[in-house]
């Protein structure tokens, strides 16, 4: 590998590597407070302010942005992606789709049974999952998903524009998700924030070993 190529890798593994350990390091220090129920007067004036500001149109673009993100959907989408660019001969990044959110789900399932967090009492009557709360699902799976189909789709973008209107669309989603389990109250706001702590840790993790295999 050339000079010049080496020196447009590294900068960008860099500042993935950099990402990657600041956000480890911002889950860990989450994480210890909400077991030593420090962030139990956080979780609880975010909750009250939200509910306080709902209406009914809200609510059914809540439910409608918490469909978008949950695990029946995030899998449809992704196994589609997967199917789609193995078929365009973009084996590479079918199976980076692919690694994505399979190890998403699994670190999810690891990060839920470690904690084993109570869910809070849900608001407008929504249905509670049966799972536990700590960290969001919905977040850290549609945080996965968008972040790779993003940077998927932005790569071979030469436009600029073009690229920050992937990335925006890709993060008001996943935000809009992350908003919509607090909203509907079927997890506490820094459940949320938690999911895309650790989603951001293993996108960036995925991406460093995808640059490097590229």
């Amino acid at each position: 590998m050339s000079r010049p190529v080496l020196s447009r890798l590294a900068t960008p593994l860099l500042v993935s590597l950099v990402c990657a350990v600041g956000s480890l390091i911002l889950f860990a220090k989450l994480a210890g407070e909400m077991l030593e129920g420090e962030t139990r007067q956080f979780d609880g004036a975010v909750r009250q302010f939200v509910h306080f500001h709902s209406s009914a149109w809200l609510t059914a673009a809540m439910r409608f942005f918490t469909i978008l993100g949950s695990s029946l959907v995030v899998s449809i989408a992704a196994t589609s992606g997967f199917i789609a660019l193995w078929v365009a001969g973009r084996r590479r990044r079918a199976l980076s789709i692919a690694i994505t959110v399979i190890g998403g789900c699994l670190l999810m399932w690891v990060l839920k049974v470690s904690f084993h967090r109570a869910r809070p009492m849900p608001f407008f009557d929504t249905h509670l999952p049966a799972s536990y709360s700590f960290p969001s699902g919905h977040a850290l799976l549609s945080f996965c998903l968008c972040g790779a189909g993003a940077t998927l789709l932005s790569a071979g973008q030469m436009k600029r524009w073009v690229r920050i209107v992937i990335w925006t669309f890709a993060a008001v989603l996943v935000l809009a998700i992350g908003y919509s389990r607090i909203y509907l109250g079927v997890h506490y706001p820094s459940d949320v924030l938690a999911g895309y702590l650790a989603a951001l840790v293993w996108v960036l993790g995925v991406e460093i070993a995808y640059r490097k295999v590229r």
